[in-house]
C-alpha cells in the first residue's frame, strides 16, 4: 500500500508540474484568454507601431474587445499596418480611431478604440481612418533634450539679443536728498 500511495502522489505531482508550465507559455505568449467568439477583421495603418505585438488586447473603455491579429507593412503608403480581430457582439462606429497606448509607464502596448459618431459600423475587412502611433519614449527625451540644449545656446550666445534690464522700480523709495529733519517723528503716545 505505501509504494502505491507514493505512487500517486509522485503521479499528481508530475500533473500540477505540466499546468504550471502550461499556464508559463501561455501567460508568456499573451494567449491566456482564448476566445471562441465569432469575429470580424478590420485594418489600420500606423506611422509607427512602437513595440506592439501580434495578440495585444484592442480595448475600449477598458474592456478587451479584440486582439491584434497580425501586423505587416504596407509598401504603397509606407506605414505599418495592423490587423485587428474585434468580436462580433462588440460594434464601433466607422468613423471610430484607433490609438496605440501603454499600460503604465512601461507596460505592454495595446490598442484603445475610441467610438465615432456614425450610424454606419465597422464591417469585416473596413478600415479605420483615425489613428494615432505609438509615443516613443526615446523621441521624446531626445525631442526635449534637444529643445531644452538649443534654449540654452540661443539665451546665452548673444548679449545683444537678450530684452534691456529696466532700472525703474515700482517700490517706495526714500529721499536721500532731504536731511534727518524731513523724517517724520514717530506719533507720542497719551
Amino acid at each position: 500500500m505505501t509504494r502505491e500511495k507514493t505512487d500517486f502522489w509522485v503521479g499528481l505531482f508530475v500533473v500540477l508540474g505540466a499546468m504550471a508550465l502550461v499556464f508559463l507559455a501561455l501567460q508568456a505568449g499573451n494567449m491566456n484568454s482564448f476566445s471562441f467568439a465569432p469575429t470580424y477583421k478590420v485594418q489600420a495603418h500606423f506611422d509607427n507601431l512602437g513595440g506592439l505585438k501580434v495578440r495585444a488586447p484592442v480595448k475600449s473603455s477598458g474592456v478587451v474587445v479584440g486582439r491584434v491579429a497580425s501586423i505587416g507593412f504596407d509598401n504603397e503608403r509606407f506605414q505599418a499596418v495592423a490587423t485587428l480581430e474585434l468580436e462580433q457582439q462588440y460594434n464601433f462606429p466607422s468613423d471610430s480611431s484607433a490609438s496605440i497606448l501603454t499600460s503604465g509607464l512601461l507596460g505592454e502596448q495595446y490598442i484603445g478604440l475610441t467610438p465615432g459618431g456614425e450610424d454606419k459600423m465597422l464591417e469585416q475587412n473596413s478600415e479605420i481612418q483615425y489613428t494615432q502611433s505609438a509615443v516613443v519614449l526615446e523621441e521624446l527625451i531626445s525631442k526635449f533634450l534637444y529643445s531644452s540644449a538649443s534654449n540654452q545656446g540661443t539665451a546665452s550666445s548673444d548679449p545683444a539679443a537678450a530684452p534691456p534690464v529696466s532700472t525703474e522700480h515700482n517700490s517706495i523709495k526714500p529721499d536721500v536728498t532731504a536731511g534727518p529733519e524731513s523724517i517724520p517723528a514717530p506719533a507720542s503716545k497719551p
